[in-house]
């Protein structure tokens, strides 16, 4: 008997979470389920977060949390719950399994079957921003080597536990060398350790334009935050509806289960909606806690269900569907085809299904870290970038000089395009003199002497070499 923790949502949450929950307990599912209450509700009482502290500890302590979309209210600073509770329940792994039902529901894709298996913490979604000049914003991507260990060998080992024979890498580090690039490095270090899986790598906008062509070419695909965000919901959709798709988010401790979809609150109360995307996230749930018999069961009764024809108004289709059915009478259907199994879409087999071996992350030994240079961020009205290497070289001492000024990451001085259009945000980055070591007293100097000389420092990123090579971008021309 597990416990679990259970939020209705919003929308048409009570609907689908209660046609789910009738499905896996006619099933055999052994749960006991605590109830808590997030969403709309709780934010327009006045907890911009959308959860109470109390539902945060029983999460917590039941450690396994079955959710129905919820509706975030528009403006007052309201935060996402789904972010949120990914990032503070330490759920770095979403999983998001994408099968076509050819040809029950339509695609173009008949034989497309991947997961693909997204970083979920940091990236972009770390939601670091600051606006830094009148016309320039940035928002930091943060990619991490523990991030990166962490969901790469989460793939490798979904693929041995599911008999998954390929694990595919999209990144874009053609050109964010950095961040991209250590996300790709430690993909092929990871992927030796399994020399029984194939590894593949893909540069992101080729590699998402053959998944939309070629879905069946891929097994499990891996990738950062955002690139997952967009390309998992790309991958629901060319199955046949995203509304068909569950998700899992997976975390060392904690892990959360949900349809990809929303609340859909044009729908709620009007018994239509389709309970299929968080079936499908109960059956992982079902899964991860270890009740895979019942897990099976379902969705193969499912299969069967989908394949009988009887469908939700979503994928009801003249000609190939024979029944439109609401919500509770589609759950029905599941429950009477219990201990059935589909004799034209491939049944699912959980029998065999093994323990993802995920040892915790192992800090490696530091590197040799020197500090060799500074970017400082200028915020200047002018346009011209040899006007401003003027001023900004006024600050320039004998150990550290002024290299080289990029705008949008474009070097335009020295030996700039006149073409080259420039906005209000320059970086001028500060070399040490050869010859000389840099500290950051060097750095105390340059701010000050920038200040005195009426330069607008918005903003500084230490230059590091770490075991002699050099850790920071170059600005492109260079």
């Amino acid at each position: 008997m597990t416990t679990i923790t259970v939020a209705k949502g919003d929308g048409i949450g009570p609907e689908i979470m209660d046609a789910t929950l009738s499905i896996i307990q006619a099933a055999g599912a052994s749960l006991i389920i605590e109830e808590i209450e997030v969403g709309e509700k709780v934010y327009l009482s006045g907890n911009t977060s959308g959860i109470a502290k109390e539902s945060w500890d029983i999460i917590r302590k039941n450690k396994i949390f079955l959710k129905a979309p919820i509706t975030t209210p528009q403006g007052g600073g309201y935060k996402s719950l789904n972010v949120t509770t990914r990032k503070f329940l330490g759920l770095y792994s979403n999983v998001r399994p994408c099968m076509s039902l050819h040809p029950f529901v339509k695609t173009k894709h008949p034989q497309m079957d991947i997961v693909i298996i997204r970083e979920n913490e940091e990236d972009l979604y770390a939601g670091i921003e600051h606006q830094q000049t009148d016309e320039v914003v940035q928002c930091l991507k943060l990619i991490s080597r523990p991030g990166c260990e962490k969901i790469v060998r989460y793939a490798f080992e979904y693929a041995r536990a599911y008999n998954r024979k390929k694990v595919t890498c999209f990144t874009k580090d053609n050109i964010m060398k950095q961040t991209d690039g250590l996300f790709h490095r430690v993909f092929d270090e990871i992927a030796k350790e399994y020399p029984d899986i194939e590894n593949e790598h893909w540069i992101i906008d080729i590699g998402a334009a053959k998944m939309a062509d070629t879905p069946e070419a891929f097994d499990v695909i891996v990738m950062p935050n955002l690139y997952g965000d967009v390309l998992s919901d790309v991958a629901a959709q060319i199955t046949g509806s995203v509304g068909l798709a569950g998700s899992a988010n997976i975390g060392e401790q904690c892990a959360m289960f949900e349809a990809i979809h929303g609340s859909a609150p044009r729908r709620a109360g009007q018994n239509v909606a389709n309970p299929s995307g968080l079936l499908q996230g109960a059956i992982m749930m079902l899964n991860h806690i270890g009740q895979t018999a019942v897990a099976e069961k379902v969705h193969n009764a499912w299969l069967k269900t989908i394949e009988d024809g009887t469908h939700t108004y979503d994928i009801y289709k003249e000609g190939v569907s024979k029944k439109m059915l609401g919500t509770k009478e589609f759950a029905k259907a599941i429950i009477d085809n219990l201990g059935k199994q589909p004799n034209v879409l491939k049944p699912v087999s959980y029998a065999n299904g093994k323990t993802l071996n995920l040892p915790k992350y192992q800090r490696k030994l530091s590197a040799k870290k020197e500090l060799i240079g500074v970017d400082v961020f200028v915020h200047w009205g002018g346009s011209d970038p040899n006007v401003l290497a003027g001023i900004v070289q006024k600050i320039n001492t004998k150990d550290v000089t002024l290299s080289m000024i990029t705008n949008r990451g474009i070097k335009v001085w020295p030996e700039g395009f006149p073409e080259t259009f420039c906005t209000d945000h320059w970086r001028c980055r500060f070399k040490q003199t050869e010859g000389m070591a840099m500290n950051k007293d060097h750095i105390i100097q340059l701010l000050s002497a920038a200040s005195q000389a009426g330069i607008d420092a918005i903003k500084t990123e230490n230059l590091y070499s770490f075991d002699g090579k050099p850790a920071f971008s170059l600005g492109q021309g260079q």
